[in-house]
């Protein structure tokens, strides 16, 4: 007997077939999503997906992580914030529907934690939480086995942490700081309260990275400069690493992970500028008799991640 994984993003849909005991894939498919089509244009392209898969291997469910808030006890998608169209939208009643299979689905960060946990750098812990730091910053924690907070609204939303004095703005979010859209956000208004007159070498550095639009400047971008002595891009990268060590070390302090992995694109930074000053921010903010306890490793999945999550949420309907 097989099951399905998927993984429904804001730029790509992948879909992969596995055996549902050994987990080994057979068919993987990726497609482009195309946002100006919608939720709509996401879900032909499944019904299509799928819809071959079914015609040439037995499948008995279907696993999904999906790139934003959902209700998973309901089977539910809140919102969307890249793709219109899903609000509300009830995606495992939707699969039932559709293809008569049981499913299931999480957000694309608890699923992806599920796969590490059990496929990846967690293998063997009783306990792991997943920081994924990408264009945002979300967590999912999993302990013994077990994919935690379903039943919750939201769960080890890491990213949402507000850091600093206590009646803070809103806004004012580790999400905001450290995430890759953060960083590159904070260097921008950096340079953009200079006046032109008064900007020095490391200002023209960065416009000539982006071409003068610093739009296009990205977090590469600055991490580049910031290895050639970039003292903007220190400074930020700095502050962004420090502002999530304390993150991290509030969340061993409450949860006391045996592993923490990290995943998402910032976190391929070289690791002078991020992981060992990340690991001195955690050991500087946690609980002390903590220390020593846990470990911050790379994730190991890679691309396949949230896939490979998906299809072990479906596997749980297989006896």
């Amino acid at each position: 007997m097989n099951v399905i994984g998927v993984e429904i993003g804001g730029t790509k849909l992948q879909v992969a077939l596995a055996d549902a005991d050994s987990l080994k894939t057979i068919v993987s498919l990726r497609e482009e999503i195309v946002p100006a089509k919608g939720a709509a244009g996401i879900q032909q392209q499944l019904q299509r997906m799928i819809r071959a898969l079914q015609t040439e291997y037995s499948i008995a469910a279907i696993g999904l992580g999906f790139g934003g808030p959902l209700d998973a006890t309901a089977g539910v998608i809140t919102t969307s914030h890249q793709v219109e169209g899903w609000d509300r939208f009830p995606m495992v009643a939707w699969c039932q529907e559709q293809f008569g299979l049981p499913a299931v689905i999480r957000n694309d960060c608890d699923t992806a934690a599920l796969a590490e946990a059990t496929l990846g750098a967690g293998q063997g812990k009783e306990s792991s939480f997943y920081v994924t730091i990408g264009s945002g910053i979300g967590g999912g924690y999993v302990h013994q086995g077990q994919l935690m907070g379903g039943s919750r609204p939201a769960f080890a939303e890491i990213g949402h942490l507000r850091p600093g004095v206590l009646h803070s703005e809103p806004g004012n979010t580790v999400e905001a700081e450290s995430s890759g859209f953060g960083i590159s956000n904070e260097v921008r208004q950096w340079i953009k309260n200079i006046a032109p007159e008064e900007q020095d070498d490391d200002c023209r550095d960065l416009l000539a990275r982006c071409q003068g639009d610093l739009e296009k400047l990205t977090t590469r971008d600055i991490a580049d400069a910031a290895l050639t002595g970039n003292a903007i891009c220190e400074v930020v990268l700095r502050d962004a690493v420090e502002t999530l060590g304390w993150a991290i070390a509030q969340v061993i302090t409450l949860l006391a992970p045996e592993v923490v992995i990290l995943g998402g694109g910032v976190s391929l930074m070289p690791e002078k500028l991020f992981r060992t000053p990340l690991e001195d921010q955690v050991a500087t903010y946690v609980f002390p008799p903590l220390a020593g306890s846990y470990q911050l490793v790379p994730a190991q999945l890679g691309e396949a991640v949230v896939v490979q999550g998906a299809l072990l949420l479906a596997k749980q309907f297989v006896s």
